[in-house]
């Protein structure tokens, strides 16, 4: 992730309006960086994220055409939302399913039917259209301070960190390749010009998984292609209480937070309000098929903005949603596959792609003021203790700024 420097300044205010780019400009601006971030944002996407959507919907007993239905929508829908909004305001902006809420509603299907599910996604989504119009969210995320942001999404990002280290412990025959190639190709800047660093390592895993534990993916009786399964919603009084609020935290302030703090970081402004609406106007299309709320999620961004030149990065987006697109008409390959594939392959090129980001939180978050502040954010969300439905990445978020107010007096908040 880009780090932000004095003489590099966050693009000015006219920048956050949108910025149209023909199709000859989207294609002279795409390069191996670019589309390698894409492809990585991608990949990152399909594994780690996609297997706590299975869970879920192995909580809830889902049948095979409702789980694809659902990864038919968070891919399909979300790749589609982040082509049009990156195109046309022209940065990296990656939409695709909020994580915690995943959690949530796993946590919420023993109990819960799936169509009183689906009405709390409609219930949620009408409620981020709602706050997005009234302007609000910009006002609140102007209120947090960047430091203490960047420590939460520190403490998001610090395990892919520690899952590369331990990819290495648990499979040296495959992690050990990986880094290896990415190590070479990072310390030969021509080399790493050609295939960039990331790009390789995936090559190199692929290799190694092939000529080690390989791999042979098995289909359901399904079929290849995903077939939308469409569920009435049941407003249900309890089920909305239980899920609507916290599941719109984890939209507008655990995810769209990081998402928005990582471009930010990396000196893309970011139209908040109309991010916002769009988050709700495609969770309202996406609960039609079972798809979860959706996000600007931080960890896919943060791969989108990895390397290459600023003004370049809204391809590698555009990349990653037209793969998304084909991702989401394949989900049930794209399941098979990602449950092929051994843990080490996904943990070290989870942990190699996020390097850089996870380097760059860091030096946001500890390298200037709300220190105290930043620290506590950081620990909170490390622990990983949720309280009342509600992800631990909200709560270091109101440590942090209860702890910045308390312990750095003259840091206002």
């Amino acid at each position: 992730m880009s780090e932000m420097t004095a003489d590099s300044p966050l693009e000015t205010a006219e920048t956050s309006r949108p910025r149209l780019a023909s199709p000859r400009q989207v294609l002279r601006d795409l390069d191996s960086r670019t589309a390698a971030n894409g492809l990585i944002g991608l990949v990152f996407s399909a594994t780690g994220p996609l297997a706590v959507i299975v869970t879920a919907g192995g909580q809830g007993h889902l049948t095979a055409a409702q789980l694809a239905s659902w990864i038919f929508g968070a891919f399909f829908l979300n790749g589609l939302l982040t082509i049009l909004v990156s195109w046309v305001y022209r940065r990296p902006l990656g939409f695709f399913w909020t994580i915690p809420g995943t959690v949530l509603v796993g946590n919420a299907l023993p109990h819960m039917t799936w169509s009183q599910v689906i009405g709390v996604y409609v219930v949620t989504a009408i409620l981020i259209v709602a706050l997005g119009l009234s302007g609000l969210v910009d006002s609140i995320m102007k209120l947090l301070p960047t430091p203490i942001v960047m420590a939460m999404v520190a403490g998001v990002f610090l395990h892919f960190g520690t899952g590369l280290v331990q990819a290495v412990s648990h499979n040296a025959r495959v992690a050990a390749p990986m880094i290896i190639v990415f190590v070479l190709l990072s310390a030969w800047p021509r080399g790493g010009a050609l295939i960039p660093p990331v790009l390789g390592a995936l090559a190199a895993g692929i290799a190694a998984v092939a000529s080690t534990t390989g791999f042979s993916p098995t289909l359901n009786d399904a079929g290849p292609l995903a077939v939308p399964v469409f569920t009435a919603p049941e407003f249900s009084a309890n089920a909305l209480a239980e899920l609507v609020i916290p599941l719109a935290v984890t939209v507008l302030v655990v995810q769209n937070g990081q998402g928005i703090a990582v471009l930010e970081a990396a000196r893309h402004r970011v139209p908040v309000t109309a991010v916002t609406i769009a988050c709700g106007i495609w969770s309202l299309f996406g609960a039609g098929v079972g798809a979860v709320s959706t996000c600007l999620t931080g960890p896919t961004n943060a791969l989108l903005v990895a390397s290459g030149q600023r003004e370049r990065q809204y391809t590698a987006a555009i990349v990653c949603g037209l793969l998304a697109l084909v991702a989401g008409i394949f989900a049930p390959v794209l399941v098979a596959l990602m449950l092929s594939l051994p843990a080490a392959y996904i943990g070290g090129l989870a942990g190699l792609a996020m390097l850089a980001a996870l380097r760059g939180a860091f030096l946001t978050a500890f390298s200037g003021r709300h220190t105290m502040g930043a620290l506590i954010a950081f620990l909170v969300t490390v622990a990983g203790i949720d309280f009342g439905g509600i992800s631990a990445a909200f709560w270091g978020l109101v440590a942090g700024i209860l702890a910045s107010r308390l312990l750095d007096p003259s840091q206002p908040a």
